[in-house]
This record gives structure tokens, C-alpha cells and sequence, in this order.
């Protein structure tokens, strides 16, 4: 896979506030999450691969090459800032055709490009409506349409669920995954772990500036989970199943003696097992339920999802 952001030893500072602190990493194409609580470097990171910024230290390669000032790189990105700030006065539909002929387009290539992107993010009813009377999530799906109308090969959308209603995260969820199926790179930045899950799961982790974790969540869980059993917290670090029944010690009992068992915890109709071997107690337990005839209801792993990989990392 090619790499699209390549980051190397990178850092950014300003006066004596470290942004960035010596990150390595490199984004292919794809949805990826840029994940982080507010002052991770999130939007340092996303302001370094737009040229904005300058690496105090360290490189930064976009299409394999430096993005400050370098414009063949620059056509091929879109940015959908968290902040806004429109000329109120004009309507969605000028302020994307406005940025087309920034871009470079024609004048009717960029009112074909400004109605159908708008369209896209389901703003075609509204387009000829001044921003002043739009709504946040209005003025949202106009920034994102703004970002993606020139079709570009990568794509920065710096929390761009802000302000949307649930039917319209939904919407955005289904065009971000969508958009990247042709082999163009989308980067989401959130804080919000469950909306990330929604649109892929491939991450960068930040904490503090620096690399926290970077891969597919469920191999970052994996290698949590392999933590020597000796280590503190080895109990909290195994992956948690569990497994809902009328007779949850009944269950338990057959596994008492399971070597992949850390912990078993009881609630009134369930079991928790904690294992280092996930794919094995998964098979065996399914295995049990068919030979035996065991009622069950629900089979769930409640700690498989960025919210907890997030805090087992932070721990």
C-alpha cells in the first residue's frame, strides 16, 4: 500500500508548548481516525500535512513530497476545518463555487462542481439560501462540500460530526465510507471514540502530542491483551466476554479450570470471562453451547471498541 502522509521524527512547537513531539507515522489510503482528547495535537498534525505549518523538526511527505507551498500536492487535498467562518451574506451554493474558482476551475465547471457537491451532502434544497440563516449542521455540510466538490484524492475533516443532528451523522458516516472506497485517503479527527467506529477501523492514536497507538483497533486490543500475565491490571487487560444465560454459573463452572481465564464475573443473568485467548474461548464456549444444548442469548466483547482500547492505553 502506498503511503500517502508520511511523517518522520516529526515535531512542532511553539515557543515552549510542544504540539507535536518526535511522531512517526504513515497513513495509505482508506478511512483513518485521528483520535485524541482536545490538546492531543490533532489539528497540529492535520495544519503539518496541509503545508499550514512548518516541522519544527523532523519531515513531513504528502504524495511523497513536502507540502508547504507546494500546489501540485495541495490540488489533490480537501479541508474541512473544525472552526467556520463564512461571509454570511452570501449562500452555500457561492461559498463552494467561490472556493472551486479559487481552486482553479471555470466558471461552469465550478457551478457544476459547487451543485453537485452541495447535493451530495443533502444541501441541494437549501443552496440558494444565504448562510446567515443556516443552521450549525447547515453550515457544516456546506464546509464539508466545500472540501470535497474538486473530487481530491485526500481529505481532512477536522470533527466534522459537530453540529449535525443524528440523522445527518448517520448521512455523513455513509458518504465518508463512500467516498473512500475509490482508493482516495480520508482523515477524521474526533474526541468522540463511537463516532470513529462508525466509518473505520484504522486509527492514530494521540495522547499529549505523541504516538499513542497507530493500526487496526482490534490488533492494538490483541497486543494490549498479549501484556505478559504477570504485569498489574493483567485481569483488566484481558479481553472480556460476556456471555448472557439463565444459569450464567452453571456456565462458568464448565470453564473453571480453562487455562485462557484470567477473571469470571457474575451479574444477575451473565458471565464475564476474561482471556488472553479470545478466538480460542469464542469457539470452545459456542462449541459447549451446540454439544450441550446450553441456553444463551447474547455473546458480546463490551471492551473491543476505542473507548476502552483508549483507556487501557491511558491507564
Amino acid at each position: 500500500m502506498t503511503d500517502v502522509i508520511r511523517m518522520h521524527e516529526t515535531s512542532k512547537w511553539f515557543g515552549e508548548v510542544v504540539a507535536v513531539n518526535n511522531l512517526s507515522v504513515a497513513i495509505g489510503p482508506g478511512v483513518t481516525g485521528l483520535l485524541g482528547p482536545n490538546g492531543a495535537g490533532k489539528s497540529t498534525f492535520i495544519k503539518l500535512a496541509l503545508g499550514l505549518y512548518a516541522p519544527s523538526r523532523g519531515s513531513v511527505d504528502v504524495f511523497g513530497a513536502a507540502p508547504r507551498n507546494n500546489l501540485d500536492a495541495l490540488r489533490r487535498i480537501g479541508y474541512c476545518p473544525e472552526t467556520d467562518a463564512f461571509p454570511e451574506g452570501m449562500t452555500g451554493r457561492e461559498f463552494v463555487y467561490w472556493n472551486m474558482r479559487f481552486h482553479g476551475m471555470a466558471h461552469a465547471a465550478a457551478q457544476s462542481a459547487a451543485r453537485e457537491a452541495l447535493a451530495r451532502l443533502r444541501m441541494d434544497h437549501r443552496m440558494d439560501d444565504r448562510i446567515a440563516g443556516y443552521s450549525k449542521g447547515m453550515r457544516q455540510r456546506v464546509k464539508i462540500a466545500q472540501a470535497i466538490a474538486h473530487r481530491p484524492d485526500l481529505v481532512f475533516l477536522d470533527e466534522p460530526m459537530s453540529g449535525l443532528d443524528p440523522e445527518g451523522r448517520e448521512e455523513l458516516f455513509a458518504f465518508i465510507r463512500d467516498y473512500a472506497r475509490d482508493g482516495r485517503t480520508v482523515l477524521v479527527s474526533s474526541h468522540i471514540l463511537h463516532e470513529i467506529e462508525r466509518v473505520t477501523t484504522h486509527v492514530v492514536m494521540l495522547r499529549n502530542g505523541s504516538l499513542l497507538a497507530h493500526g487496526d483497533v482490534h490488533e492494538i486490543r490483541d497486543h494490549i491483551a498479549e501484556r505478559p500475565i504477570e504485569t498489574p491490571c493483567a485481569a483488566e487487560h484481558a479481553h472480556a466476554i460476556t456471555v448472557s444465560c439463565p444459569d450464567p454459573r452453571g456456565l462458568a463452572a464448565a470453564f473453571l479450570h480453562h487455562d485462557a481465564i484470567v477473571q469470571m464475573d457474575f451479574a444477575r443473568d451473565a458471565v464475564t470471562f476474561r482471556t488472553r485467548d479470545p478466538h480460542r474461548l469464542y469457539e470452545e464456549i459456542n462449541a459447549r453451547v451446540i454439544d450441550e444444548n446450553i441456553a444463551i442469548t447474547a455473546i458480546v466483547c463490551p471492551d473491543d471498541n476505542l473507548q476502552a482500547v483508549f483507556a487501557y492505553l491511558t491507564e
